[in-house]
This record gives C-alpha cells, structure tokens and sequence, in this order.
C-alpha cells in the first residue's frame, strides 16, 4: 500500500467531516434569495483552504456571486502550474417532497452520502484537499511538486454569467501551463475513466406571425395561412431521414472522429437496453446514422426542439387560426464548431422555410459555450491516466460528456491544456433529488489527485516545456 494510499485511508474522518459541514450551506446560485448562502460558501472554503497551509487565499468578487481563489507555490523553479477548477454553488432542491432525507442536512447510507452538492461540485473538491494532505505527506515535503492555483467560482449552477470576464481580468494571475477540472466523473465504478471532450451548446427561439388576431377556422381555416401548421412543417425539416441535422453548412467544420476514440468508446461496457430502461426512460434508441448511442451523445453535434406552443391550449376546443406560433431550439456543438458560425446557417434556413404570410423572428440566447477536447497524445493527460490507474488499480479508458459547462473558457482565455479529473458516477442524481456521493470513489480521487502532482512535475508531462 502507498504512502497516499495509507495517508487517504487512515485520515478519511477529516473528509467526512469537511462534507459535512460544507454541505449544510444551502449555497444555490440561481436563487436570489440565497445570494448570502453562497457567500458563505465562499467563505466557508476560503476558510478550509488557509487551515489546510496555503499562503494565499482570497475571495474574489463578481457582478454576481464570488469565487474563491488559492496559491501554493512549489518550491522547485520552473516547476508546472496547474489551475485547478471547480464550482462551490449548487442546484435548487426542487422536488423537495422527492427527497428521503433533507438535502442539506448530509446522511451517511452504507457507502454513499446524501446531500445536495455531494457529488456537484463539493464531494469531488474536497477530495482534492484531501489528496493534497496526501500528497505532502507522501513526500516528505511542506509545498506541493507543482505549483496550484485553485479557482472556485459561485455560479456555474447558473451558466456561470461572469466566469470568462472572471478570467480576463485575472488571467496573469492564474497564467497556468495545465488546468485540472474535477467538476465530471467516470464512466461506471468498476470502469473508470478520464473525459476527453465536452459538446459546446447554443441556442435560439423562432417565433412566427401570422394573421395579426387569432381567426375562426371555420370561415378563415385553409384560406389564410396557419403559423402552428408552417412551424410543425420547418421543425419536421430540421433532420433529414438518416438524423442528420438538415441546415445546410451544419457539418462544415465538424472535426471527426478519430478511429482511436472510435475504438476506445466501444471498449467501453455500455448496455444500451439498460440505459434505455434506466437513464434514458426511453423505449427506442434513435438519431445521427453511423454512430453508436455513445458517440451520439459525446461526440456529435446535435439540434433538438426544447418546446414549441401557440394557439389554444386550455380545456375544450377553440377553434382558431391562431395568430402566433413559437419554438425554442438547442444546439449541442463538438470541436471545430461555434455558435457564432451556425447563427447565419440557421438564418438562411429559416428564411428559406418561412412561408408566405408568415413573419418570422429568431432570437439568440446569448453567446452560448464553445465545445472543449483534451487530444489523447497530450502528455499531461498521460500523467493524469497514470495517476488513476495507481489509484484504481486497474486500466483507465476514455469517455466524453455530452453536456456543456465553462470548461472551454478555460481552455481559450487561459491558453492551456484542460485534462478532467472527477469520480462522479451516472447514477449520483446530481440536479435530482437524493443527489448521493460514493464515498470510496471520493478516496479514490483523493488519492489520484496525490499522484497527480508528483506526475505532472517529472520530466516530459508539462506541455509548456517542450
């Protein structure tokens, strides 16, 4: 047994006891009514970074919610900076009658701790405290082999509004070679693995006009043009019949996929009826042609229809012409695409399925996020699987994820490599009720974040210094 190992397994109270008391602070961002909760937060974590020995701390304001900032310098010149990434708000609890146990009142289950924020994003910060005790004790030393930076911001549960501003304005500061995100997980507990890429999301809203008041479809009804009818008509063309999203250009600058990832994602132990029973709750598996379920939801760009309404919709019948129709669209974007370019393809598509008598209108929800991908030759990202195979004792592959978060910021505005150290697992209910952390996968990447220092300062693993 390692060193780490022993130091993780024999400390493990004093992880428990930070989830704990962190955990009780309702610290929900999209909230206003709970904007001093995620102050205390903040504080709360400022406070566990100085009793843990780093010489800088600091809280560092938005025009929102405040992140936390933390330093260690390591002692050896030259020695690589990591950026460690990570968000200390949480989600609303609603449903609260879904809960078994309050979701801010932390319970302990067997192996698995309940609580909103036990696996997003708490759990799996606090493991990196702890694998830093780890780590120092392992070597002997009072100052990490690399230089850490910590950034914690307070609203990424919200779209993080402020973050890329956050790093504009502090980018000398942090100025890192590698960033480390710890806010993701693993493909399943006894297949772990590291994610290679994030989707980029955007996304719009089309609105269509027609008769300028809702008309009686009996002396109106085929003889004026109906905006629900042409709306149904632009969304049915939206794919073709093979899933492909139908907006000409879409797939321009899609990179593709490369067959290495190809074959590590099939290695993968995916069981796609179960998760059609499972997770997906869903009877049939469908969409882009060519590619497998996994490959669908990771790595491929998709468009989706998130809503559309217009007309009657109460009890009984009203029979209308109505006057307006709507739908609101998003868009799942994969490396090589950003929602800047798609905005003019998606508005030669609309204009060229926009029917006579109809006024369309298409609004864009704000900038969107940018795709983000670790290339699987990257040295740091070798380092970080040789860190995790220590720990788990046992192959790492690779997954994606098909969300999307402010992990491309990061990677853009910082100018760095991004490599993804979570242990969260599918099945952790994070934004649901009874959001859990296995407290073993916890240890697990305490004691994975203990080697991954030491790796990423040997020779060959700092991408900066070649």
């Amino acid at each position: 047994m390692t060193t780490e190992r022993q130091y993780v397994e024999a400390h493990r109270d004093l992880l428990h006891a930070d989830l704990d008391g962190w955990l009780r602070i309702p610290s929900i961002s999209a909230d206003p009514a709970h904007a001093a909760d995620v102050r205390a937060s903040a504080e709360w974590l400022a406070a566990a970074f100085r009793r843990d020995g780093f010489p800088t701390v600091e809280v560092w304001e938005t025009p929102g919610a405040p992140a936390v900032f933390a330093e260690w310098p390591a002692a050896e010149p030259g020695a690589p900076v990591v950026v460690v990434y990570g968000h200390h708000d949480v989600q609303p609890v609603d449903p609260i009658e879904k809960w078994t146990t309050p979701p801010f009142e932390p319970t302990v289950r067997g192996e698995e701790l309940f609580a909103r924020g036990a696996a997003d994003d708490k759990g799996q910060l606090l493991f990196h405290l702890h694998g830093l005790r780890a780590h120092l004790a392992a070597t002997g030393r009072d100052t990490p082999a690399v230089t850490l930076r910590f950034l914690i911001e307070g609203e990424e549960e919200s779209g993080s509004p402020h973050f890329a501003d956050l790093l504009r304005a502090r980018r000398d500061r942090l100025a890192p070679d590698i960033v480390v995100v710890t806010d993701t997980g693993v493909f399943a507990r006894d297949f772990p693995t590291t994610t290679v890429g994030m989707r980029g999301l955007t996304g719009c809203q089309i609105d269509f006009h027609g008769p300028d008041v809702d008309l009686h479809s009996g002396s109106f009804g085929g003889a004026v043009p109906n905006p629900l009818t042409a709306l149904a008509r632009l969304l049915a063309a939206l794919h073709d019949e093979d899933g492909r999203v139908a907006i000409p250009g879409f797939y321009d600058r899609v990179a593709p996929l490369a067959d290495s990832e190809r074959t590590a994602y099939g290695n993968l132990p995916f069981d796609e009826a179960a998760w059609l029973a499972g997770p997906a709750h869903s009877r049939a598996a469908t969409g882009e042609a060519g590619y497998t379920t996994l490959e669908r939801i990771w790595a491929r760009p998709t468009a989706e229809v998130n809503g559309m309404w217009g007309g009657y919709t109460g009890p009984g019948h009203k029979t209308i012409v109505p006057a307006d129709a709507s739908a609101k669209l998003s868009f799942r974007l994969v490396s090589g695409q950003r929602g800047g370019d798609l905005r003019p393809l998606v508005e030669r598509w609309l204009a060229e399925h926009t029917p006579a008598g109809i006024t369309a209108t298409l609004h864009w929800g704000g900038d969107g996020v940018a795709p983000v991908t670790t290339p699987i030759d990257s040295p740091a990202l070798a380092a970080l699987v040789r860190s995790m195979e220590r720990s788990f004792g046992q192959p790492v592959g690779y997954s994606r994820e098909g969300g999307s978060g402010p992990e491309a910021d990061l990677a853009e505005v910082l100018d760095a490599p991004v490599i993804f150290l979570g242990v969260g697992l599918p099945d952790d209910a994070i934004h649901s009720p009874n959001e859990r952390v296995v407290l073993p996968m916890l240890e697990r990447g305490a004691e994975a974040a203990a080697y991954l220092w030491s790796e990423l300062a040997s020779p060959g693993a700092n991408p900066s210094a070649s």
